[in-house]
């Protein structure tokens, strides 16, 4: 094709192909095919039907776009900077380069306009999931009859990797059953993965698959076809009870002449003779890399005018809306903003030893529905468990079809795709998300827990049955290893609260944490509520003296959770045969590193080097607290079917125990 040939729409579209080409080839490294083969989707949808403002990426009302497929990162780049978000073709030339503005794959955060961080496949479909979820309940619970202040789209771009991933068709069922309408995914159906064509493992009829999941379906046969791809994009819009998903025929490097349609274009550069030819073979006007026409630019750069544009008749609207609505306005604007509304934590109950045996995770479930009438933007639910995690919030309904105010959200077992949502219903802005399962399955999450490390997102999870104490259910519920797991990953705070009292505090804490995600692990068996009032230190400080003696002790006995009662009953055992224990409650070794050395060392005397750890768990990690003079009680090993009680004792995991294992350290580290 000539350039005379050329339309204005395929000379945008091939601008986009072109720069993709380009930043990968410079970087030698990256995957120039899907970007190829998803440009014309990516212009229709960005200059066309795509609400956003350049000018202002954090626009509450905006449409939402999520690039599922990480890996066809210099499309969304090519984007960005052609429509105005400040990145400069410096930017793309920079690509994958030390701290450039357009890393491998999207960092939330980290380049403007980028919505939520993706790369894992299917992980974005899920986070795309959780922002149509965000904007129906914003859209239920501040929209009147006479005022509409939420009312945009969430737009996600796939392809057959992301569809291959369990975590997508946990989230694609959740959406279908919960009609987000206002939700559209684009697949790019190029039939192609790194190893051959999609044949090779992936044969099942993908449309058939969203129908039965309550999706509308469109098919576009050519993607290469713009006008057909606008079409459907506008049909899309027209549905509002179901989800919908455009089915797109795509090539993948589309134009290249010996790798179109090919492996090769997959996860590598095309090679500098073969984007001359590509350029030949579109039709394009020069071989310079990293050229934009100025026709080109022009229609790109029109979506900033139109973006701000569509903001001012927004803020109008929010203008009239705030002005007859002051008190909704100002709890609209605190979810937005983050801010813990006035007075959240003020009905949080107060437990004390008085109050008997209380398993942490009725403790939390108590405290979880103090806090919720009093901060509106808390939402979350459980993967099918509220009744066994204490996370239903009495009062606030339920997240349903038809009712999408409710702010108690039934995830299904869906593990995977709870935490993916959570993490776009955060990135989407307005509420504070939280998820609950059982312990043991914090494994099924911890991609999603990850990818919220890695974005620095406040996301709470509350993860019950924590330990051998299960019981019964035997080895396959009983988590051993999974709170190492989590402590192992960065940016992640793990709190263990080892009473109904610390339990309290371990929520107020997650609540106030804004840079990174909390895990609350709880249990299921009943524990004394702790004696503080001799406590020195608190739970913010990760570790602190819950129990301490008169002068230097003889031994330091340290535990997290369901642990923390017994080394207290075993400390009492050692006073009365003269052997003095300081006992040490360590909820979060995360906020204990954050302290000052005088601090740490305040609490874990340096002086004395007999010291008992205790958590019913693997003992890795440990041995920096213990030191080689010291031991710990744990369990490196899988547990049995049996009553919790009979477990722990068979285990190991009782007050003589701990008695027994310090005097036999204190008589050798004496000898």
């Amino acid at each position: 094709m000539s350039d005379s040939q050329l339309t204005l729409d395929d000379l945008c579209i091939n601008t986009l192909r072109t720069l993709a080409m380009d930043a990968v080839q410079k970087a030698n490294s990256g995957h120039p095919g899907a970007p190829m083969g998803l440009a014309p989707a990516a212009y229709v949808l960005w200059t066309k039907h795509l609400n956003h403002n350049p000018k202002n990426s954090a626009w509450p009302d905006r449409d939402r776009f999520v690039l599922s497929g990480g890996h066809g990162s210099a499309l969304l780049y090519s984007l960005l900077h052609l429509t105005g978000y400040g990145l400069s073709i410096d930017d793309l030339k920079a690509f994958r380069q030390w701290e450039s503005k357009t890393p491998g794959h999207p960092e939330y955060g980290h380049t403007n306009g980028v919505e939520v961080t993706t790369g894992p496949l299917g992980q974005g479909i899920a986070n795309a999931v959780g922002m149509a979820m965000a904007e129906r309940h914003l859209a239920a619970t501040y929209n009147t009859d006479e005022h509409t202040i939420v009312d945009h789209r969430t737009y996600v771009m796939c392809g057959d990797g992301d569809l291959m991933e369990g975590v997508a068709l946990e989230a694609i069922s959740m959406a279908g059953h919960l009609g987000l309408g206002k939700l559209t995914c684009l697949y790019d159906d190029n039939e192609i993965t790194i190893e051959g064509g999609t044949d090779i493992a992936f044969t099942e009829d993908v449309a058939a698959r969203f129908e039965a999941c309550g999706w509308n379906t469109i098919r576009v046969e050519d993607g290469n076809n713009h006008e057909a791809i606008d079409a459907a994009l506008t049909e899309a819009k027209a549905q509002d009870e179901k989800p919908t998903v455009i089915l797109m025929r795509t090539t993948i490097a589309y134009g290249s002449p010996n790798k179109g349609g090919t492996s090769g274009a997959h996860g590598s550069p095309l090679g500098d003779e073969e984007i001359l030819l590509t350029k030949k073979a579109l039709g394009w006007p020069s071989t310079e890399p990293f050229f934009v026409p100025e026709e080109a630019k022009a229609v790109f750069s029109a979506c900033m005018d139109k973006g701000e544009k569509a903001e001012n008749l927004w803020q109008e609207r929010f203008n009239a809306y705030a002005k007859a609505h002051p008190k909704r306005t100002n709890q609209w604007v605190d979810g937005v903003s983050g801010f813990l509304t006035f007075g959240w934590d003020k009905e949080i109950p107060a437990f004390t030893p008085e109050d008997g045996k209380i398993a942490t995770r009725s403790a939390s479930g108590k405290v979880l529905n103090a806090i919720a009438p009093n901060l509106p933007g808390l939402i979350g639910g459980s993967a099918d468990l509220a009744p066994s995690n204490n996370t239903f919030m009495n009062g606030c309904g339920v997240f349903q079809n038809g009712s999408y105010d409710g702010r108690n959200i039934r995830f299904g077992v869906r593990e995977h795709a709870m935490g993916a949502v959570m993490n776009g219903m955060f990135v989407h802005g307005g509420v504070r998300p939280f998820g609950g399962t059982f312990l043991v399955f914090a494994d099924y999450m911890r991609p999603a827990i990850r990818v919220a490390s890695l974005m620095k997102l406040p996301i709470i999870y509350v993860f019950t049955h924590d330990s051998i104490a299960v019981g019964e259910d035997g080895p396959t519920h009983q988590p051993v290893e999974h709170v190492a797991a989590l402590r192992a990953i960065p940016g992640l705070t793990v709190l263990r609260p080892g009473c109904a009292s610390e339990t309290a505090d371990a929520w107020r804490l997650a609540l106030k944490i804004t840079d990174g995600p909390t895990a609350i692990i709880l249990s299921r068996q009943g524990l004394p509520v702790s004696d503080r009032s001799k406590a020195e230190g608190s739970v913010p400080s990760g570790a602190y003296i819950l129990k301490d003696t008169e002068g230097t002790p003889d031994a330091i006995l340290m535990a997290s959770g369901s642990e923390v009662h017994i080394t207290v009953e075993a400390a009492e055992k050692l006073a009365a045969q003269g052997v003095n224990a300081r006992v040490v409650s360590m909820p979060s070794w995360e906020l204990f590193e954050m302290n000052q050395q005088n601090y740490k060392d305040w609490v874990l005397l340096p002086e004395v080097k007999t010291r008992v750890a205790v958590e019913a768990g693997i003992s890795m990690g440990w041995d920096k607290y213990v030191g080689d003079k010291g031991t710990v009680i744990a369990m490196d090993g899988f547990g049995a079917s049996a009553p919790g009680g009979t477990l722990l004792k068979e285990f190991g995991f009782t007050a003589d125990n701990i008695v027994e294992k310090t005097l036999a350290l204190i008589e050798k580290n004496n000898a």
